[in-house]
């Protein structure tokens, strides 16, 4: 696919949204946008989840979850990619749920929520969904031990979210396996993952490269 000219729609978290840059030109989607000659529209809020909670969280915004966010979106995206799920995992209270699941309060229902609004919304659009990365705490099955849930490490998180996306026949960018950055590693957490969660500007421009090669790719 062609990026030049392209409107593109990025929905996401705190990644998205560029935390752990030095600016907000370092963030991939800037990036992609500066070398590619397309439009990227950053919709990334910090904090934020793919499922809906069942109890306010510590944050306002973090309720601001991505099933109620597809609305807020502009209408006219050529291509919208959904980058979370991390956040699912860390700290938030929906149950993983089954994959027969249509509400949004499971982390399962509330792919199946988000993925059909998407599609209603954008029925011309290219949808895509990266997985989350690697993080230093990814092995606690608890996420941040504040709540009681059915959860499980964040491979289960990204598997889900490869089902639930080959279910809609929407490709998938499997960052989780293939973007080099495993903050466990101590020199990639030096050079890209400072705190084991965010990616730093070199980070983001992997990030990009990776995003950019795999929608030209489509």
């Amino acid at each position: 696919m062609e990026l030049r000219g392209k409107k593109i729609n990025f929905l996401g978290d705190s990644i998205t949204e560029g935390h752990g840059t030095s600016a907000p030109d370092k963030c991939f989607c800037a990036l992609i946008q500066a070398a590619q000659g397309c439009l990227c529209r950053n919709y990334g809020i910090g904090g934020t989840r793919i499922a809906r909670q069942g109890s306010p969280s510590q944050e306002a915004k973090w309720d601001l979850d991505f099933c109620g966010r597809v609305e807020e979106m502009d209408p006219d995206a050529d291509i919208v990619a959904v980058f979370g799920g991390t956040n699912d995992f860390g700290h938030g209270d929906a149950p993983l749920g089954s994959l027969r699941d249509r509400t949004c309060y499971t982390f399962c229902g509330g792919l199946h929520q988000l993925y059909t609004a998407l599609i209603q919304r954008y029925p011309a659009a290219q949808i895509v969904v990266l997985t989350p990365l690697h993080r230093t705490n990814e092995d606690n099955p608890r996420g941040d031990g504040n709540k009681a849930r059915d959860v499980g490490v964040l491979q289960t998180y990204v598997e889900i979210i490869r089902q639930v996306a080959e279910y809609y026949s929407l490709p998938v960018l499997d960052l989780y396996a293939c973007s080099g950055l495993q903050p466990k590693v101590p020199v990639i957490q030096e050079k890209y993952v400072p705190d084991g969660l965010h990616p730093n500007d070199a980070g983001h421009e992997i990030l990009a490269a990776k995003i950019t090669a795999f929608l030209q790719s489509l």
